[in-house]
């Protein structure tokens, strides 16, 4: 019995030293990306076996990660203005439109999110993509860390950099040059609203021929930026931007 005891003692030490190196291995990683830019994400290597499995011209991956200083600041008010204008409001999660997804989804077959950026950017740059309840438990956590360690300004430069905008395409700079052919400095209200308009199914929708339900969804789009009051929000995101 006391042999038995000292067993069971030592495996709940054990797995208490595992859960505690995870804890440092992670705070350790959310903090090197927040001063490093990812070279890949799961989902990008996906992306590429993927391509290279199909019959295709180029199954390469389109990424060029660059800081919000070298974007348009259309681009960061586009992708807030469509994915989540509480943004700036919210601690990582919004919980009245995770209330909504579930109410819409348990009437629908058609699965709807209701993920902020910051859950977005949990999702593809530390996790796998799936539906499983544990996934969705360590997208909370890592959620809470980025908001913790990265700060506003770091999670929407990295999402800027790593959605994916088209097929094997990713980011902002490597979709500004795919399709428009400029940097994404360069890019025009309506071209960051279009970026943005097919971020709910890049696979599906195209800025490159857009169908009358992305032109749609672009307009939609470019009015909320309106809303948002214009470029001048994109300032409460870059307070440095504000000191020089």
């Amino acid at each position: 019995m006391i042999k038995k005891q000292l067993g069971l003692r030592q495996v709940k030490l054990l797995f208490m030293k595992l859960l505690f190196t995870l804890f440092l291995l992670s705070i350790a990683w959310v903090l090197l990306y927040r001063w490093v830019a990812p070279p890949a994400t799961l989902h990008m290597v996906k992306r590429r076996a993927e391509a290279g499995k199909a019959v295709k011209d180029d199954p390469t991956i389109a990424y060029t990660f660059v800081p919000l200083e070298e974007m348009s600041p259309q681009l960061p008010l586009a992708v807030v203005a469509s994915e989540d204008q509480l943004f700036l409001q919210h601690h990582g999660f919004d919980f009245q439109a995770i209330q909504d997804a579930f109410n819409r989804n348990r009437k629908s077959s058609k699965i709807r999110g209701g993920s902020t950026i910051s859950q977005q950017v949990a999702k593809n740059v530390f996790l796998w993509h799936g539906r499983s309840y544990l996934r969705k438990a360590v997208e909370a956590y890592f959620t809470i860390l980025i908001e913790v360690l990265w700060g506003k300004e770091r999670i929407l430069e990295v999402y800027l950099n790593i959605a994916e905008m088209g097929d094997g395409v990713f980011g902002v700079e490597a979709a500004s040059q795919k399709y428009f052919h400029k940097p994404a400095k360069a890019l025009g209200r309506q071209q960051s609203a279009l970026l943005a308009a097919v971020l709910p199914n890049p696979i599906k929708y195209s800025a490159k021929n857009p169908s009358a339900y992305v032109r749609t969804r672009r307009r939609r789009i470019a009015r909320a930026m309106n809303n948002l009051g214009g470029a001048t929000y994109i300032d409460k995101i870059l307070p440095d931007k504000e000191e020089k």
